[in-house]
């Protein structure tokens, strides 16, 4: 930048002075590729209507976190030898083993259903399995902290915020709503038509496969892909890979000036300089912000 002119008052001299400075950068984090918006889906119990409602994610380039219970098997649940396969480029995210109310639980109960769920689910995956979507939306700040101590880093409630903020606490992550909320359509496109890009936004739906054959509605996640899949400005994301992607934006080293930036994390983060050029700081690099 070209350095500006300022006055200053110098208290040794008693005199106002004039010297160049340079002026300074509004500096912004944003989502990879320099997106502002983000989207992401959960579904729970890993039913046999998982099966289309991935094929239809797919088509629209959206991307579903999982939410599955590994020690029941009945009621038409997918077999865990489709897993792979089938939740490709998703994630698979534990629900506890047998889907209690462990609100009422103990803290050693807690803890056995989740990690016999991970680790009944990380066998069958072959990769780490940190997400939580509560039973029954039953959990309180004392479950939250068990979920710390179980390598769970995130928790999804059952609360409809009807917004697209990010949550300050990602162990008591509320979502923007169920997709039988009646505020769907009018959400979508809100969200579809925000653009002001010194703000991030995230829609996060979330239900379980098996009601849209119970209430015979598929064409409302339908239309929700339809009108909210494959746009430019919105990144589409599991759920975890939000949560690293903010974990790695809050450990990211930028020098005092804004000339530069250090990324100790293991994937890049994405920043926007004086709203007109976006720059990627890649992992374990310093990367310029010129």
């Amino acid at each position: 930048m070209t350095p500006q002119k300022f006055r200053v008052f110098n208290p040794i001299t008693q005199e106002i002075e004039t010297r160049d400075t340079t002026p300074l950068k509004v500096i912004y984090y944003c989502f990879p590729g320099g997106k502002h918006k983000v989207l992401t889906m959960s579904y729970d119990d890993g039913r046999s209507q998982d099966r289309r409602l991935v094929e239809l994610f797919n088509e629209y380039g959206i991307k579903g976190t999982f939410n599955i219970n590994g020690t029941l098997t009945q009621d038409e649940r997918i077999p865990f030898e489709e897993f792979r396969e089938l939740y490709k480029g998703h994630e698979i995210a534990c629900h506890t083993a047998q889907h209690p109310t462990i609100r009422r639980s103990p803290n050693e109960s807690i803890v056995q259903q989740v990690m016999e769920d991970r680790r009944i689910l990380e066998h069958v995956m072959g990769y780490p399995v940190r997400g939580m979507a509560y039973p029954n939306g039953s959990c309180d700040n004392r479950i939250a902290e068990l979920m710390k101590a179980c390598g769970i880093a995130y928790g999804r409630t059952v609360v409809s915020s009807h917004s697209f903020e990010i949550p300050e606490n990602f162990l008591l992550w509320n979502p923007t709503a169920h997709h039988t909320d009646t505020a769907l359509p009018e959400l979508t496109d809100a969200f579809v038509k925000l653009y002001k890009k010194q703000y991030t936004y995230m829609f996060y739906l979330w239900g379980h496969s098996y009601e849209f054959d119970t209430n015979n509605n598929w064409k409302v996640i339908e239309d929700f892909c339809r009108k909210a899949g494959r746009k430019e400005d919105i990144w589409y994301a599991t759920n975890i890979q939000i949560v690293d992607y903010m974990q790695a934006v809050s450990r990211l080293e930028v020098g005092v000036n804004g000339d530069f930036a250090y990324n100790p994390s293991a994937c890049s983060v994405w920043l926007s300089v004086n709203d007109d050029t976006f720059i990627e700081c890649r992992p374990g690099e310093i990367t310029p912000l010129a």
